[in-house]
């Protein structure tokens, strides 16, 4: 459960936050799942969408998604990969994945995920659509298990083609033939 330590936290946004910031703080050790000081809690209504970005390409196996025992808890979660800046608009799209959540007070229920889809993601989005009926959505803890890999740039290449060669720039020595004895 370390790829909280993966995210590019400058970088990872929460759209409907009530409190700027407290997105982030969700994302933490596992050991630290129980401290229900950090939370975040959605704004005007049930909906969240959390934009991931990570340090590499993870190979996601698992989420965990952990609130409180009321209405509160989200229901449903749909994942998107590599879609970055991702809006409530373009969460009308189909997900890469979608779970139907039950009510986890302890952050023990994993949801395990299809790592054939989630094996080069980047960029996840979590999308929360509604909770269990309340007005807004309360999350205390979300556990992302899974590989890390170092991601790999490429870098520019300057490459210059030849319409027809030029036969200046292929010179050849004038190779004289020599015969080899074996005795």
């Amino acid at each position: 459960w370390g790829l909280y330590l993966r995210i590019d936290r400058q970088r990872l946004q929460c759209l409907n936050e009530r409190r700027e910031g407290s997105g982030a703080l969700v994302f933490r050790a596992w050991e630290e799942r129980g401290d229900r000081g950090q939370f975040v809690e959605s704004d005007d209504d049930e909906e969240l969408l959390f934009n991931i970005p990570f340090t590499g390409n993870v190979k996601l196996k698992g989420v965990i998604v952990m609130g409180e025992d009321d209405g509160t808890h989200p229901a449903e979660m749909r994942l998107f990969k590599n879609i970055p800046h991702m809006s409530f608009d373009d969460a009308a799209r189909e997900p890469d994945q979608t779970f139907s959540l039950n009510r986890d007070l302890a952050g023990e229920l994993e949801y395990p995920t299809k790592i054939a889809r989630f094996s080069n993601v980047h960029h996840l989005s979590m999308h929360f659509p509604k909770n269990f009926g309340a007005e807004t959505t309360k999350i205390f803890y979300i556990g992302l298990k899974g590989e890390w890999t170092e991601a790999h740039r490429h870098e520019v290449t300057i490459c210059n083609y030849e319409a027809s060669a030029n036969p200046a720039d292929h010179k050849l020595e004038q190779i004289t033939p020599q015969t080899h004895f074996i005795s």
